[in-house]
Protein backbone atom coordinates (compact mmCIF):
# COMPACT_ATOMS: atom_id res chain seq x y z
CA UNK A 1 0.00 0.00 0.00
CA UNK A 2 2.75 2.33 0.79
CA UNK A 3 4.25 1.60 -2.44
CA UNK A 4 1.27 2.25 -4.21
CA UNK A 5 1.02 5.58 -2.21
CA UNK A 6 4.07 6.74 -3.15
CA UNK A 7 4.32 5.38 -7.19
CA UNK A 8 0.94 7.70 -7.05
CA UNK A 9 2.58 10.63 -5.80
CA UNK A 10 5.68 10.83 -7.75
CA UNK A 11 3.10 10.15 -10.78
CA UNK A 12 1.05 13.47 -9.54
CA UNK A 13 4.66 15.73 -8.39
CA UNK A 14 5.96 14.82 -12.10
CA UNK A 15 2.33 15.61 -13.96
CA UNK A 16 2.20 18.77 -12.39
CA UNK A 17 6.14 19.35 -12.60
CA UNK A 18 5.43 18.91 -16.24
CA UNK A 19 3.39 22.00 -16.38
CA UNK A 20 5.61 24.15 -14.36
CA UNK A 21 6.74 27.61 -15.64
CA UNK A 22 9.62 29.24 -15.74
CA UNK A 23 9.74 33.14 -16.10
CA UNK A 24 11.40 36.26 -15.89
CA UNK A 25 10.56 39.65 -13.83
CA UNK A 26 11.87 43.16 -13.69
CA UNK A 27 10.53 46.15 -12.10
CA UNK A 28 11.35 48.86 -9.43
CA UNK A 29 11.19 48.91 -5.57
CA UNK A 30 9.92 51.59 -2.79
CA UNK A 31 12.19 50.80 0.33
CA UNK A 32 12.64 52.47 3.60
CA UNK A 33 13.67 51.75 6.90
CA UNK A 34 10.37 50.56 9.01
CA UNK A 35 10.42 49.51 13.59
CA UNK A 36 11.60 51.71 16.16
CA UNK A 37 14.21 54.24 14.58
CA UNK A 38 15.51 56.68 16.70
CA UNK A 39 15.59 59.30 14.20
CA UNK A 40 12.36 58.42 11.60
CA UNK A 41 12.36 61.89 10.08
CA UNK A 42 15.95 61.82 8.70
CA UNK A 43 14.91 58.21 6.64
CA UNK A 44 12.67 58.77 3.01
CA UNK A 45 11.45 56.45 0.28
CA UNK A 46 13.87 55.51 -2.23
CA UNK A 47 13.36 53.74 -5.67
CA UNK A 48 15.67 50.73 -6.47
CA UNK A 49 15.77 48.31 -9.14
CA UNK A 50 14.40 44.34 -8.69
CA UNK A 51 14.74 41.27 -11.38
CA UNK A 52 15.25 37.99 -11.47
CA UNK A 53 14.12 34.59 -12.11
CA UNK A 54 10.45 33.03 -10.88
CA UNK A 55 9.81 29.00 -11.67
CA UNK A 56 5.56 28.26 -10.96
CA UNK A 57 4.91 24.81 -9.95
CA UNK A 58 1.16 24.17 -10.20
CA UNK A 59 -0.25 22.09 -6.85
CA UNK A 60 -3.80 21.18 -8.76
CA UNK A 61 -4.64 20.63 -12.07
CA UNK A 62 -6.91 23.33 -13.10
CA UNK A 63 -3.55 25.56 -11.74
CA UNK A 64 -6.27 26.74 -9.33
CA UNK A 65 -3.24 26.74 -6.59
CA UNK A 66 0.73 27.06 -7.68
CA UNK A 67 3.55 27.44 -5.89
CA UNK A 68 6.81 29.67 -7.14
CA UNK A 69 9.78 30.00 -5.85
CA UNK A 70 12.08 33.15 -7.40
CA UNK A 71 15.28 34.22 -7.15
CA UNK A 72 16.05 38.21 -7.59
CA UNK A 73 18.33 40.92 -7.45
CA UNK A 74 16.86 43.57 -5.22
CA UNK A 75 17.72 47.21 -4.11
CA UNK A 76 16.27 48.22 -0.71
CA UNK A 77 17.35 50.98 1.14
CA UNK A 78 16.58 54.57 2.01
CA UNK A 79 16.84 58.39 1.01
CA UNK A 80 18.06 60.39 3.51
CA UNK A 81 16.56 64.00 4.48
CA UNK A 82 18.49 66.65 3.34
CA UNK A 83 20.31 68.87 5.67
CA UNK A 84 22.33 71.75 5.55
CA UNK A 85 25.23 72.74 8.35
CA UNK A 86 27.78 75.72 8.62
CA UNK A 87 31.23 75.38 8.98
CA UNK A 88 32.31 77.86 11.97
CA UNK A 89 35.62 78.29 11.05
CA UNK A 90 35.21 79.74 7.24
CA UNK A 91 30.76 80.40 7.83
CA UNK A 92 30.77 78.14 4.57
CA UNK A 93 27.34 76.31 3.79
CA UNK A 94 27.14 72.60 2.74
CA UNK A 95 23.51 71.15 1.95
CA UNK A 96 23.91 67.22 1.64
CA UNK A 97 21.40 65.46 -0.34
CA UNK A 98 21.81 61.28 -0.56
CA UNK A 99 20.70 57.64 -0.49
CA UNK A 100 22.02 54.65 0.92
CA UNK A 101 21.62 51.45 -1.17
CA UNK A 102 21.64 47.76 -0.12
CA UNK A 103 21.95 44.94 -2.88
CA UNK A 104 20.13 41.77 -1.67
CA UNK A 105 19.96 38.29 -3.46
CA UNK A 106 15.94 37.42 -2.32
CA UNK A 107 14.65 34.09 -2.76
CA UNK A 108 10.61 34.37 -1.86
CA UNK A 109 9.03 31.21 -1.78
CA UNK A 110 4.51 31.90 -2.35
CA UNK A 111 1.62 30.18 -2.49
CA UNK A 112 -0.49 31.23 -5.43
CA UNK A 113 -4.23 31.42 -5.81
CA UNK A 114 -5.15 31.77 -9.50
CA UNK A 115 -8.28 33.00 -9.63
CA UNK A 116 -9.00 33.53 -13.74
CA UNK A 117 -6.60 36.10 -14.60
CA UNK A 118 -6.22 37.65 -10.89
CA UNK A 119 -3.68 36.06 -8.79
CA UNK A 120 -2.78 36.57 -4.93
CA UNK A 121 0.07 35.25 -3.05
CA UNK A 122 1.99 34.84 0.01
CA UNK A 123 4.63 33.27 2.02
CA UNK A 124 8.45 33.41 3.04
CA UNK A 125 10.99 35.12 1.96
CA UNK A 126 14.89 34.89 2.88
CA UNK A 127 17.35 37.43 1.51
CA UNK A 128 21.35 37.76 1.44
CA UNK A 129 22.80 41.17 1.65
CA UNK A 130 25.12 41.76 -1.60
CA UNK A 131 26.56 45.14 -0.55
CA UNK A 132 25.97 48.68 0.41
CA UNK A 133 26.63 51.76 -0.68
CA UNK A 134 26.10 55.22 0.51
CA UNK A 135 25.62 57.68 -2.25
CA UNK A 136 26.18 61.40 -1.39
CA UNK A 137 26.15 64.57 -2.83
CA UNK A 138 27.26 67.47 -0.85
CA UNK A 139 26.31 70.85 -2.47
CA UNK A 140 28.18 74.58 -1.68
CA UNK A 141 24.95 76.31 -1.38
CA UNK A 142 26.86 79.71 -1.95
CA UNK A 143 28.51 78.48 -5.67
CA UNK A 144 26.32 75.53 -6.09
CA UNK A 145 29.14 73.51 -6.98
CA UNK A 146 28.15 70.02 -6.41
CA UNK A 147 30.84 67.07 -4.44
CA UNK A 148 29.63 63.35 -4.76
CA UNK A 149 31.10 60.78 -2.97
CA UNK A 150 30.18 57.03 -3.51
CA UNK A 151 31.53 55.20 -0.30
CA UNK A 152 31.01 51.09 -0.14
CA UNK A 153 30.26 50.14 3.29
CA UNK A 154 31.20 47.65 5.46
CA UNK A 155 28.23 45.35 6.25
CA UNK A 156 30.10 43.26 8.97
CA UNK A 157 27.63 45.23 11.42
CA UNK A 158 24.72 44.13 9.86
CA UNK A 159 23.09 40.71 9.48
CA UNK A 160 23.66 39.21 6.17
CA UNK A 161 20.84 37.00 6.29
CA UNK A 162 17.28 38.53 6.70
CA UNK A 163 14.12 37.22 7.41
CA UNK A 164 10.90 38.22 6.18
CA UNK A 165 7.89 37.67 4.06
CA UNK A 166 5.96 38.91 0.78
CA UNK A 167 2.39 38.94 0.19
CA UNK A 168 0.80 40.61 -3.27
CA UNK A 169 -1.67 40.33 -6.03
CA UNK A 170 -1.35 40.52 -9.87
CA UNK A 171 -2.93 39.96 -13.26
CA UNK A 172 -1.67 37.42 -16.11
CA UNK A 173 -2.56 39.59 -18.90
CA UNK A 174 -2.30 38.12 -22.95
CA UNK A 175 1.55 37.04 -24.36
CA UNK A 176 2.26 35.65 -21.50
CA UNK A 177 3.00 39.17 -19.32
CA UNK A 178 1.95 39.51 -15.67
CA UNK A 179 1.55 42.42 -13.99
CA UNK A 180 2.28 42.72 -9.99
CA UNK A 181 2.46 44.50 -6.76
CA UNK A 182 3.28 42.95 -3.85
CA UNK A 183 4.70 44.13 -0.16
CA UNK A 184 7.87 42.83 1.24
CA UNK A 185 8.23 43.01 5.24
CA UNK A 186 11.25 41.65 7.35
CA UNK A 187 10.88 40.32 10.64
CA UNK A 188 14.61 40.04 11.23
CA UNK A 189 16.33 43.27 12.86
CA UNK A 190 19.26 45.13 9.88
CA UNK A 191 21.48 45.80 12.72
CA UNK A 192 23.20 42.84 14.54
CA UNK A 193 23.02 44.62 17.83
CA UNK A 194 22.48 48.42 18.85
CA UNK A 195 25.81 49.36 18.54
CA UNK A 196 24.91 50.94 15.16
CA UNK A 197 22.51 53.41 16.66
CA UNK A 198 20.93 54.95 13.57
CA UNK A 199 20.03 51.52 12.42
CA UNK A 200 19.27 49.68 15.69
CA UNK A 201 15.53 47.62 15.08
CA UNK A 202 15.63 49.08 11.39
CA UNK A 203 13.78 46.70 9.30
CA UNK A 204 13.44 46.65 5.73
CA UNK A 205 9.96 47.53 4.28
CA UNK A 206 9.40 47.77 0.28
CA UNK A 207 6.73 48.09 -2.25
CA UNK A 208 7.49 46.56 -5.02
CA UNK A 209 6.10 46.55 -8.90
CA UNK A 210 7.36 44.39 -12.03
CA UNK A 211 6.17 42.96 -15.08
CA UNK A 212 7.22 39.38 -16.10
CA UNK A 213 6.94 36.95 -19.02
CA UNK A 214 6.99 33.12 -18.34
CA UNK A 215 7.87 31.00 -20.51
CA UNK A 216 5.66 26.73 -20.66
CA UNK A 217 8.10 24.09 -19.84
CA UNK A 218 7.08 20.75 -21.02
CA UNK A 219 3.51 19.75 -22.84
CA UNK A 220 0.60 21.02 -21.54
Amino acid sequence: MKKIAFLLFTALTLSFASQAQIGVKLGANLSNLAGDLQDEDNFQNKLGFVGGITYNIPLSSDNFVSIQPELLYSQKGYKRSDFTTTNAATGQQLRYEGKVNYSYLDLPILLKINAGPVFFEAGPQFSYLLSIKDNTEVTDVASGIDFESYNRIDKDPLAEFEVGYAAGVGVQIPLGLTLNVRYNGSVSALAKDDNRDELANGRHSVYQATLGFKLPMGNK
